[in-house]
């Protein structure tokens, strides 16, 4: 008799955007009241109006993926982590509008005061990658390891794009939090506790990697000096991950399979294309790429750093930039003495993050405006307490923690 270690389990159910309620993960949920039409010629000045009634009660922050239409309202635009930090710092707002998507928001929770409310215009705008982990697989996966036998040499160090219940699960075993900036850091940080990176062939500790593969390989291998042979996939809709209890043991990065569905989109072929058909192109890349596009571009960094690298970049420079397709746009705006294009030739904005519109954005500061607290994102204070450990101990690794 053989073992079927190749069968999937029950699918979670999937909710279509907008329909449906399960405030506990990133998937579409309600988003109840009476939004302005998109096409009312005042939403702008409707916007300002309702913002400048708020005044400092009310803090805007905005995520760089976000359309301009809402970037114009923002009072800081940066990455999530930076956009969590800008509102704990700002205890005199009561009302934190988060312009992102709901990983964001729940972050922002967990550093804010309980004196603060944040809010998400659109409930459903989440995020695909961290709904690639949900709490009760990686739970299974866990136990799985444990049963392996390897659980005790494993650190789990998860991706800030991640809910509060995965950051919970990370601070009770240990972990940390990484970003797009200190991965590197937190990796280094992980295998300390275990023995170290040991690329003599004698380390032996693990690292789970949560929830982004391509973010884990590329700094496992490109940083760390890893192997690819050191790295093993976990999918979590197959019969113990997919892997025997032999490649467990081998393995020293053990990466959950999720991905970015934007940044997952560039391809080999779309960079060597650019190569021919731009003379002289740099290439920058998010590390949320796959391993074989990041091999092949000039520059890798988080959001941040590709905003900073093009802005000290020579008049004249030629760059097809692999992200998001709000922020690339932007770039070219801010940027014209540039040559800036997009990697891909095909539309690639992050659909969830979009859900944040101008509409959106006028119902819920009119809301305030009269009295109503809408869309408040409120996360468990148990769970908060454990996610907070972990952000804590990303907060007390050295170098650029807090520049996602």
């Amino acid at each position: 008799m053989t073992t079927d270690t190749t069968s999937a389990p029950a699918p979670l159910p999937l909710l279509v955007l907008g329909q449906g309620t399960d405030l506990h993960t990133e998937r579409g949920v309600e988003c109840p009241g009476e939004l302005p039409s998109p096409s009312d010629p005042d939403l702008v000045a409707r916007a300002r109006a309702a913002k400048a009634a708020l005044g400092d009660k009310v803090f805007v922050l905005g995520h760089h993926y976000q359309r301009n239409e809402v970037i114009e309202f923002a009072d800081v635009t940066g990455d999530s982590f930076k956009l969590a930090r800008e509102a704990a710092a700002r205890p005199d707002a009561p009302w934190i509008v988060f312009c992102g998507v709901h990983f964001m928001a729940e972050s922002a929770d967990i550093l804010t005061s309980d004196e603060q409310t944040v809010i998400l215009p659109d409930l459903a705008a989440g995020c695909s990658m961290a709904d690639m982990a949900a709490i009760a697989q990686v739970e299974d996966c866990w136990e799985q390891l444990a049963a392996a036998g390897v659980a005790d040499a494993t650190v789990p160090v998860t991706y800030m794009n991640s809910s509060a219940a995965i950051k919970a699960f990370t601070g009770r075993h240990g972990g940390t939090i990484c970003t797009s900036s200190n991965a590197r850091t937190a990796l280094e940080w992980a295998f300390e506790q275990v023995g170290g990176v040991g690329l003599d062939g004698t380390g032996t500790g693990k690292v789970l990697f949560l929830p982004d593969q391509h973010l884990g390989r590329n700094t496992a291998v490109r940083e760390l000096g890893l192997s690819l042979d050191d790295c093993v996939v976990w999918d979590p809709h197959r019969r113990g991950g997919g892997l025997t209890p032999e490649q467990l043991e081998r393995a020293r990065i053990i990466l959950w399979r999720g991905h970015c569905s934007v940044h997952g989109r560039f391809s080999v072929d779309a960079v060597e294309a650019a190569r021919r058909e731009i003379p002289g192109v740099k290439v920058i890349v998010h590390p949320e790429c796959q391993y074989e596009v990041v091999e092949l571009a000039d520059e890798v960094g988080s959001t941040e750093k590709i905003i900073q690298t093009i802005a000290a970049a020579p008049a004249g420079t030629a760059w097809v930039v692999g992200t998001e397709l709000n922020l690339v746009r932007r770039l070219a705006q801010q940027f014209p003495e540039q040559r800036i294009a997009f990697l891909e030739k095909n539309v690639c904005y992050c659909s969830t993050m979009n859900r944040i519109d101008l509409p959106h954005l006028v119902w819920a500061l009119e809301s305030l405006v009269d009295g109503r607290v809408v869309n408040p994102i409120r996360v468990d204070p148990t769970v908060a307490g454990e996610a907070r450990a972990a952000l804590d101990r990303m907060l007390a690794l050295p170098g650029p923690t807090h520049k996602d």
